[in-house]
C-alpha cells in the first residue's frame, strides 16, 4: 500500500486533473454570474432555431458590442427602415425654398388651343371666348380668374394644323385689366380677360385684312401659369 502512494503520478493523469478543474471552474463561473459569454459557447454551435422570436432586445446587447462587421451585407432591408422625420422635414423645406414658397396650385398651368375660325378647339378647362377674329385681328378670352398677376403666354401652333398656311409668326398677350392695356370690344375690359394678338413673321395681321379670314388666320395656344381656376 505504501508503495502505491509513493508512486509518482503520470503526466497524463496530471493533465486530466487540470482539465477537470478548469472545466468545473468555467461552468461554476457561468452559473455563479448568471451570464454566458463567448468563452462558454463554441463557434457555430448556436443557430437561429435556438433563439426564440424577439428573445433579444436592447437590454441584452452591451453598448459598442455590435460593430459594422456584425451586420451581414443586405441584412437590413430598406423597406424595414423608414425615413428619419427630420429628413422628411428637410426635404419639404428644400422644395419650398426652391419654389419660392409657392404651392403646386400656385404653379399650375392651363392652356387652350384656338383655331383659325376663332373657336376653342381644345383646352384643359376654365377658358371661354369673348371675342375672337370678329371685332379685329385679336382674340379675347375669359380665363375665369384675375390674370393680372399670372404668367400669360401665347404661341403660334406649328403642330396640330389642318392645312393652314400660317405655321410661324409672333404673338402678343396681356391682361385686359392691366392699366397699360386697352381692350376695345365690349365686355373685355375686365381683370379675367386676356388678349392675344397673333401676327405673321413681319408683325402684320395675317393676310393683311382685319379681321383676318379663316384661310389666313393663325392657330395658336395660350397658356396661363399660376392658375387657380379649373
Amino acid at each position: 500500500m505504501k508503495s502505491l502512494l509513493k508512486r509518482r503520478p503520470t503526466p497524463a493523469f496530471v493533465v486530466a486533473i487540470i482539465a477537470l478543474f478548469v472545466s468545473m471552474g468555467g461552468v461554476s463561473y457561468g452559473v455563479a454570474t448568471g451570464s454566458i459569454d463567448g468563452r462558454e459557447i463554441k463557434n457555430n454551435s448556436v443557430t437561429g432555431k435556438d433563439l426564440r422570436g424577439r428573445s433579444l432586445d436592447g437590454t441584452d446587447i452591451k453598448v459598442n458590442r455590435v460593430g459594422g462587421n456584425a451586420v451581414k451585407e443586405e441584412g437590413l432591408e430598406s423597406s424595414k427602415i423608414g425615413k428619419v422625420p427630420s429628413a422628411t422635414a428637410a426635404d419639404s423645406a428644400a422644395v419650398a425654398t426652391a419654389l419660392g414658397g409657392k404651392s403646386a396650385a400656385d404653379l399650375d398651368t392651363r392652356w387652350a388651343l384656338i383655331n383659325e375660325s376663332g373657336a376653342i378647339e381644345a383646352q384643359t378647362g376654365g377658358f371661354a371666348l369673348v371675342n375672337c377674329y370678329q371685332a379685329n385681328a385679336n382674340c379675347y378670352l375669359d380665363a375665369g380668374e384675375d390674370v393680372r398677376n399670372n404668367g400669360i403666354h401665347a404661341q403660334i401652333s406649328v403642330a396640330n394644323t389642318d392645312g393652314s398656311s400660317i405655321l410661324s409668326g409672333e404673338t402678343g398677350a396681356a391682361a385686359c385689366g392691366a392699366t397699360t392695356v386697352l381692350c376695345a370690344p365690349p365686355g373685355t375690359e375686365t381683370n379675367n380677360v386676356l388678349v392675344v394678338a397673333p401676327r405673321d413673321s413681319a408683325g402684320l395681321v395675317p393676310g393683311g385684312v382685319t379681321p383676318p379670314p379663316p384661310a389666313d388666320a393663325a392657330r395658336f395656344y395660350v397658356f396661363v401659369t399660376g392658375s387657380q381656376s379649373q
